[in-house]
């Protein structure tokens, strides 16, 4: 029994080093075109031994415009601590005829993705004769992946709003409208604090259930960005085989995988509010989105490759 046994380690031996004398380390290179999940972008791959293949290569997914849209509404809290929203065209005209600035009451954000990253893999071939291999390794990237700013064609909107809001804190704060000792009239100054401040509402609160409005920064800019992990480890599968009978140099590979990149990534708005954690209720076209980033948790990669073996 021990011979027997001895027999077949000797017999593993010999046919591992037979096929490790197969494929030499770097003795050749392919060359990929890529396109999927991960943008569009190349590959360079070369065997190791037998049974791993190193794969490193860049991908990007080029920009392109989402519009979203946003309305611009007035909210203060009534004489028992409630928030309630108030008649914009009321304040807009009111405000319009102070400065001769219009508020419009829609504002349209443009989102782009940001999305590029290298990569290093590491692909094992656990079965003799077959393109089936696990894939193991590590995208790298920009941990930015997306943002929104405001059109430009709201910009005016925007600084209106900034403009509004001063008027109201000064007017809630007994402060002069300009310089030392100009004020309002009071009628014009109940009117303002009646009408409460301007801003975007996206939500609610998770922490307080209070009413979450945005309000444009001191550019008079609204902002959001997503943020993930810049380091992403990545595990997968793929398969692979000749692109056509009579070229060996031309194969075809299809990869699918997922990025760790950190969880639920964070979707922060310019005055620090995760739209993912510290928000909900938020409605329209950009709740959709939010609730589709926050689903993903993990990135999900499906990568087509065709390659061209250089030598």
């Amino acid at each position: 029994m021990k011979k027997t046994i001895l027999s077949i380690v000797a017999i593993c031996s010999m046919l591992l080093n037979a096929n490790a004398q197969k494929v030499s380390a770097f003795e050749h290179l392919d060359f990929s075109i890529t396109a999927g999940t991960t943008g569009i972008g190349f590959d360079l791959a070369t065997p190791i031994s037998e049974k791993f293949r190193l794969r490193a290569g860049f991908s990007f997914v080029p920009e392109f415009d989402t519009k979203m849209n946003f309305g611009i509404q007035g909210r203060k809290m009534d004489d028992n601590g409630n928030w309630v929203t108030t008649k914009f065209d009321s304040m807009a005209d009111r405000f319009s005829d102070f400065t001769g600035i219009t508020i419009n009451d829609n504002v349209d954000m443009i989102g782009q993705p940001n999305f590029y990253n290298g990569n290093l893999l590491v692909d094992f071939f656990p079965i003799k004769n077959s393109d089936f291999y696990i894939t193991a390794g590590f995208y790298f990237g920009k941990s930015k992946i997306a943002s929104a700013c405001n059109s430009i064609e709201d910009m005016a909107s925007l600084l209106g709003v900034s403009m509004y809001n001063r008027i109201y804190e000064k007017v809630e704060n007994y402060e002069p409208i300009i310089g030392d000792d100009i004020y309002l009239t009071p009628e014009l100054e109940q009117k303002i604090l009646d009408n409460g401040r301007l801003g975007i509402h996206m939500g609610d609160k998770v922490a307080t259930g209070e009413p979450y409005m945005m309000e444009p920064d001191e550019n008079s800019t609204v902002k959001a960005n997503i943020f993930v992990n810049s380091f992403k480890p990545y595990l997968g599968v793929g398969y692979g085989g000749k692109l056509t009978k009579k070229n060996d140099a031309l194969r075809i590979s299809f990869d699918a995988g997922m990025l760790f990149w950190g969880g639920t990534p964070e979707i922060v708005t310019h005055d620090g509010t995760d739209l993912a954690k510290d928000v909900e209720n938020i409605g329209g076209k950009v709740g959709d989105y939010v609730s589709l980033v926050e689903s993903l948790k993990v990135y999900p990669v499906l990568k087509l490759s065709i390659s061209y073996r250089i030598f």
